[in-house]
């Protein structure tokens, strides 16, 4: 059994005091957020609000935030220790390796300021946000195509970007000058600065306020306070003496090599959680290897016992020692220095399905977790145009999220519940593109008693040369259903040239050029249904019908409900229903669709691959 952390016991700080302290560091977190979104100017931070705040004691443990936090492994790696801390400091860096993953591609940059009052380390305050463009061999820094990190652009290990207050406009420079957006990075790091010394700020009033030592004892509380909760959300939720196994694949790497397994089993003894990934598939040579920070995924792990059954706990550090995670070294949650991770978000949303569904099953009638989410894929189109002005739009796009107990799946939306979506209008003021089609995908979420959500379609005409880059999941693989809910559909892109012809294009691709007046259809996954279809409310489904989100073809075979004139006919539903019950198999817990067996579909994988890139010499 671990030892308990030091901030276990009694605490000498009054209730009301240590809600003030909790209450003003959760809304520090958002105005964090506030202040990058109003300074930064790149869309994928200013728009989508792809960046993430966090403050942690003195000692770096996060306090709020949502990642967790990396800080000795900051410092470990960094050419400077924890005595060399001052007030006004500033770190950078964006290497994944370097923070052992917290960040986990090299355009993701996060700044790391400690915070001092009287002259005493009280805390650190850090965000990071995924910039436009950092290098590397495309623009965007997301490559399909290569093999190692050195390829993804410039990585910047742990550096003082302000020391004592001082900014270091060399490492600055040295940073833009390796980038295809050097206006983009300078505004976009600044805003991240702007965001830490906005919560160095409330930090310092708050020690003003109450005093140093005060506030020190309340960070502790908080922490103790969340390990209390978690704790006895793990004793009394799940069973002990029990093994929990599941496992899924994502589609492949973007070079032919698919499909990826992840395997997860889980299970407690006493007060605490084992979570083993052994007999995950090992790196893979493409870039969608995932290097999963342990104590970022023992905070997702809390995040989910407490988004759904004690959301009054406050997100933090606390509770790291009830959790022990083991990734094996060279698989692809782990993989070795210096295997590419660009477009790690592919393993990134699968591994959070299978954490649920390793939930789903421990859990049992106590809460039935939701099935498969879709995609998250990201999309850049880059060029010169007419005028000789570079352009560069990078954009995260959003798949169907799964049911819910109680609720159907968000129809495209991000699975970080944060994210937004670009406008469009935005897009066509700032890009030579027109957005002639932004809409859900009927038919494409997963049936069930509640539905998955639908993937999106948008389709995009460029007005310019250029090439677009993209990595997507989900396009040979189904996003699963639970309990009786249906597979969701998978995803699609296809380029639409202006002589007439159609090409169809794997789910990851790489500069693929494209010319003024060529259109792109770009298709999402849906996400997983939940229950039986067949108990699903008839009106709801008539409805659904009505809004072009069901068609009447999947409300018939699907849920079992005849539709005419927008509502259901009660006689002709309630036959329809008992013979589709009686002539269909015993439900499945998980259904992951028509799957072929693992060597079939590598071969498949593979094969597109090569008729792909045949194509394109």
């Amino acid at each position: 059994m671990s030892t308990e952390p030091d901030f276990v016991g009694e605490h000498d700080v009054d209730q009301t005091t240590l809600d003030i302290v909790e209450s003003t560091l959760a809304n520090t977190r958002y105005e964090m957020d506030r202040v990058v979104e109003t300074t930064a100017i790149s869309p994928v931070i200013r728009e989508q609000s792809d960046q993430f705040p966090m403050m942690a004691d003195r000692k770096g443990r996060m306090i709020m935030g949502q990642f967790g936090s990396a800080i000795e492994d900051i410092i470990a790696n960094a050419p400077f220790g924890w005595d060399d801390l001052n007030d006004g400091d500033v770190i950078a860096t964006n290497d994944p390796y370097m923070c052992e993953g917290a960040i986990s591609h090299t355009p993701d940059v996060l700044l790391l300021r400690p915070i001092f009052y009287e002259g005493d380390l009280v805390g650190f305050s850090s965000q990071w946000g995924n910039l436009m463009d950092v290098g590397g061999k495309t623009p965007g820094s997301i490559p399909i195509d290569a093999s190692t990190i050195f390829e993804e652009g410039v990585r910047l290990p742990p550096t003082k970007l302000y020391r004592e207050g001082v900014f270091d406009e060399g490492v600055l420079e040295t940073f833009k000058h390796n980038t295809r957006l050097p206006a983009h990075a300078e505004a976009d790091i600044k805003a991240l600065a702007a965001g830490t010394a906005t919560a160095e700020a409330r930090i310092q009033e708050l020690c003003a306020r109450f005093g140093r030592d005060t506030y020190l004892e309340a960070c502790d509380a908080i922490l103790d306070r969340t390990r209390e909760g978690v704790t006895r959300l793990i004793r009394d939720l799940l069973p002990e003496g029990e093994t929990f196994v599941f496992e899924d694949y994502a589609d492949d790497d973007g070079r032919g090599h698919g499909p990826i397994k992840l395997h997860m089993e889980l299970y407690r003894e006493g007060d605490e959680l084992f979570v083993d990934w052994t007999g995950t598939d090992e790196q893979v040579p493409g870039t969608v290897n995932f290097l999963l920070n342990e104590n970022m995924f023992k905070m997702f792990v809390g995040v989910f016992l407490i988004m759904a059954f004690d959301p009054q706990l406050t997100f933090n550090d606390g509770f790291y020692d009830r959790i022990n995670v083991e990734i094996p070294e060279g698989t692809v949650l782990k993989p070795e220095f210096p295997a590419a991770l660009g477009n790690r978000l592919t393993l990134m949303a699968r591994h959070f399905d299978i954490l649920q569904a390793v939930f789903s099953d421990a859990l049992g009638e106590q809460f039935s977790v939701a099935g498969s989410y879709g995609t998250s894929p990201n999309l850049v189109y880059a060029g010169t145009d007419s005028d000789g002005n570079d352009f560069q739009l990078l954009e995260i796009l959003y798949g169907g999220i799964p049911a819910r107990p109680g609720g159907d799946g968000l129809d495209g939306h991000s699975w970080w519940p944060l994210f937004k979506t670009v406008p469009v209008e935005y897009q066509e003021a700032y890009y030579p593109l027109t957005v002639e089609e932004y809409s859900a995908r009927a038919d494409t979420g997963g049936a069930g008693e509640f539905r998955g959500g639908h993937g999106v379609r948008k389709v995009y005409t460029f007005e310019e040369d250029g090439a677009i880059t993209f990595q997507d999941d989900r396009a040979v693989t189904y996003p699963y259903g639970v309990d009786g809910g249906s597979h969701a559909q998978p995803s699609r892109k296809r380029l639409l040239r202006t002589d007439g012809t159609e090409e169809e294009l794997p789910s990851k691709v790489e500069n693929v050029a494209v010319r003024a007046g060529d259109r792109l259809v770009f298709e999402t996954a849906g996400g997983g249904g939940l229950g039986d279809p067949l108990g699903r409310d008839p009106d709801l489904v008539a409805r659904e019908v009505e809004r072009g989100l069901i068609s009447a073809d999947a409300a018939r075979e699907e849920y079992g409900v005849v539709v005419e004139d927008g509502r259901p006919v009660a006689d002709e539903t309630e036959s329809l229903r008992a013979r589709l019950r009686g002539e269909r198999e015993e439900l499945p817990q998980f259904d992951f669709g028509p799957l072929p067996d693992e060597e079939t579909l590598a071969e498949q994988i593979a094969e597109e691959r090569r008729a792909f890139d045949a194509r394109r010499e």
